[in-house]
């Protein structure tokens, strides 16, 4: 029979009776589990980054699927792919229960419904070169499973990220990503020890997918966009040290192409 870890009882009590400063000691205790299951879980985040790679480079996307905190989170990865590396917005897409009334406020039953995202995935043309991520702590959420499933009898790759083993979603997956946290401080508050450990994960993902994609240069974002005068001046320095020049030219060369990798290219082609 299929357990819960994630539902099990917490390992704390009488949370009520505790000080502010025990109530955080317990949570950080609890956190510094996260990134260990993490560490366990490489190898099969490893697996499906490597099928990834090679199917983005075809002009494959990946599509996230999510109810609650988990889909969230996965909103939340994609919306930061473009300022981050200057990709399209429609090459990592978040999708939610609900939709995006979902982010701010629960929409009722949402997730029960198993035909929902598969139906979603089609209306944005899901294809054979596209991934198809769920994210759920549990497991178990219908809207993820339904989607996989049908991901998967059309050749598509499925993967996932949850908190339980040998979960419905798991055995809808191509490759499943189990980080097993075990119980959270508050029992069931999968928001806690997983959503943290869903969130290093999906940076894991899709950072590492964008550095095998060429989106970074050294150890830097060349392709960041020019949104706030921070990146603007971070880019500028980057061309400074990059090139050798002052810091009025690196600026008015980076205006001028828009990122950092163009204006070093352009700038290189005219020597």
């Amino acid at each position: 029979m299929f357990e819960k870890i994630t539902e099990q009882p917490s390992l704390y009590n009488d949370l009520e009776k505790m000080s502010v400063r025990e109530i955080l000691e317990g949570i950080n205790n609890e956190d510094q589990k996260v990134a260990l299951a993490v560490k366990k879980a490489i190898p099969q985040i490893e697996k499906l980054v490597s099928q990834i790679v090679p199917r983005m480079k075809q002009g494959g996307r990946i599509f996230y699927m999510g109810a609650g905190t988990s889909g969230r989170l996965g909103v939340l990865d994609a919306s930061e792919i473009p300022p981050t590396f200057g990709m399209p917005p429609t090459l990592v897409i978040g999708l939610i229960a609900g939709g995006d009334t979902a982010l701010r406020n629960p929409v009722e039953n949402a997730e029960d419904n198993i035909h929902r995202g598969w139906e979603e995935l089609c209306e944005r043309g899901i294809g054979p070169k596209d991934t198809v991520i769920g994210i759920a702590a549990s497991g178990t959420t219908p809207y993820v499973i339904g989607a996989l499933h049908e991901a998967r009898e059309h050749g598509i790759l499925t993967g996932c990220i949850t908190s339980n083993p040998d979960s419905p979603m798991a055995a809808e997956s191509d490759v499943p990503i189990e980080m097993i946290v075990g119980p959270e401080f508050v029992t069931g508050s999968s928001r806690m020890k997983s959503g943290t450990g869903q969130k290093m994960i999906l940076n894991m993902i899709t950072t590492s997918v964008m550095i095998q994609l060429g989106r970074v240069k050294g150890n830097k974002m060349v392709n960041m966009q020019l949104s706030n005068k921070k990146l603007v001046d971070r880019g500028t320095r980057m061309i400074v040290e990059e090139l050798g020049l002052d810091y009025g030219k690196a600026r008015d060369l980076l205006l001028m192409h828009g990122s950092v990798k163009k204006a070093v290219d352009a700038y290189r082609n005219t020597k």
